[in-house]
């Protein structure tokens, strides 16, 4: 695992876009795994930055992001393709056809979950997922308990995550209890993968899966055993690694 120590969010951000820019330049038809949250908005801005300089070409890429809640329409403000577009999308010329994320309004679990485990081996798998990491650990929407041989799979949300997404929701009841989410499987196939971290609050959850043991309650734990793997903290978030 390579440690990349910056300086503060915006000096993060901007490590974690050299990594993902440096693979667009390289193989511009790429596969991209891309993530939701606050984590990653800094790093998709400085894309957008690059893209607008002139430096970044995406008409060739394609984009596969991590999860969606279930029950949520592409136009509901709070769902992830509704954040996808607004922070990075419609910003880029990448074609809209090329971008993916799991169905939300499909209520039948394993078909949503059979198509996208398909779109993924049609495009020929990932070949950098970007990643951010919950503070129990869960990566995408996989919760502590996760079977690491899982694809693509529809999961209960942890009450420490609904407690922490509802902040974004008019009332608790509005909060999705479910995810469509890729699974770690799926994740620990892709060529490269990018953990950003930022601020204090991560800094235990962030010894814990990377310096601690390999097991399910913390799934980012797994990502010790994958062989191409950057993780990108500031110095709050990097403070208790040995």
């Amino acid at each position: 695992m390579q440690i990349v120590k910056a300086i503060d969010y915006y000096h993060m951000s901007r490590m974690a876009a050299n990594i993902i820019s440096a693979q667009v330049i390289i193989k511009p038809n790429c596969v991209l795994g891309l993530a939701t949250g606050s984590t990653p908005i800094g790093t998709y801005d400085q894309l957008i930055r690059w893209y607008d300089k002139g430096d970044l070409d995406f008409s060739q890429v394609t984009s596969i992001n991590l999860d969606e809640y279930k029950g949520l329409s592409p136009e509901n403000d709070q769902s992830y393709r509704y954040f996808m577009n607004e922070h990075l999308f419609k910003h880029i010329n990448i074609k809209p056809e090329n971008t993916y994320v799991p169905d939300g309004l499909e209520p039948d679990s394993e078909k949503a979950c059979a198509s996208y485990n398909e779109i993924i081996r049609r495009a020929g798998g990932i070949d950098l997922q970007l990643l951010g990491l919950g503070h129990n650990g869960h990566i995408g929407f996989n919760e502590p308990g996760t079977e690491f041989e899982k694809e693509t799979h529809c999961v209960k949300l942890a009450k420490s995550t609904i407690d922490a997404n509802s902040r974004f929701f008019a009332s608790m009841d509005e909060v999705p209890k479910q995810a469509y989410t890729m699974g770690i499987k799926t994740i620990m196939q892709a060529k490269k993968i990018v953990v950003v971290v930022s601020g204090a609050s991560k800094a235990e959850i962030v010894k814990e899966a990377f310096f601690g043991p390999c097991t399910p309650r913390v799934p980012a734990s797994v990502l010790q055993l994958h062989n191409n793997v950057t993780l990108v903290g500031d110095e709050e978030a990097l403070a208790l690694i040995p």
